[in-house]
């Protein structure tokens, strides 16, 4: 009972954020396409948002063992995602990432065309992904220090000082040695998915 309960809430869980995905592509290229790149956040923001946040849950999955993903590799790669919402490179990426796991909770595997995606795409995006994620932080924070955004200044009733540029830095240090990481983690599971698909 308690298998068919997660199958069922993963099936659920993955085909609606892959549905929010597809939904921020759709609009974002339409957009661009219909009025330019100047107006696709304004169009894309609430669904962006929302199907980013929505990854919040895998966090949560992973640290209750509803899934196999380590901690190490959700935690970075989520919370990254979460700082700095990049909409169109994410979404060809999570459109397929959501599809296949879709797919398999539904049927209990997914096509070879979609696995192959689901560990290859990455090669490409998350190095692009990842080097957008560091331009826009770093291209931000001339703006953050300056504007004081999203920090909190003494003295105040909370009587606490919060300084957002300094996170900003430390969440830049992270990628570091974060990112080399996250990257050999989804080379070894793409070899080992790959090897095993081709076996079977």
């Amino acid at each position: 009972m308690a298998g068919a309960v997660r199958r069922m809430y993963l099936i659920t869980y993955n085909w609606l954020v892959c549905a929010g995905w597809f939904q921020v592509l759709y609009i974002a290229l339409k957009t661009l396409i219909e009025s330019g790149h100047n107006h696709v956040y304004e169009a894309i923001e609430k669904p962006l948002l929302l199907a980013q946040s929505a990854a919040f849950f895998e966090i949560l999955h992973s640290v209750i063992g509803l899934v196999r993903s380590p901690i190490s590799a959700a935690l970075p790669q989520i919370s990254s995602r979460l700082y700095v919402v990049w909409g169109i490179l994410y979404s060809f990426q999570e459109i397929i990432r959501y599809s296949f796991f879709g797919m398999k909770e539904t049927f209990g595997s997914a096509p070879f065309w979609l696995l192959w995606l689901r560990y290859s795409t990455f090669l490409i995006l998350y190095p692009l992904g990842i080097g957008s994620e560091v331009y826009l932080i770093y291209k931000a924070l001339p703006y953050i220090k300056e504007s004081g955004f999203c920090s909190a200044r003494m003295p105040n009733k909370w009587n606490f000082s919060f300084d957002y540029f300094y996170c900003a830095i430390l969440v830049l240090g992270v990628y570091i040695p974060g990112a080399p990481h996250l990257y050999g983690y989804m080379l070894g599971q793409r070899k080992k998915t790959l090897y095993k698909s081709r076996r079977e």
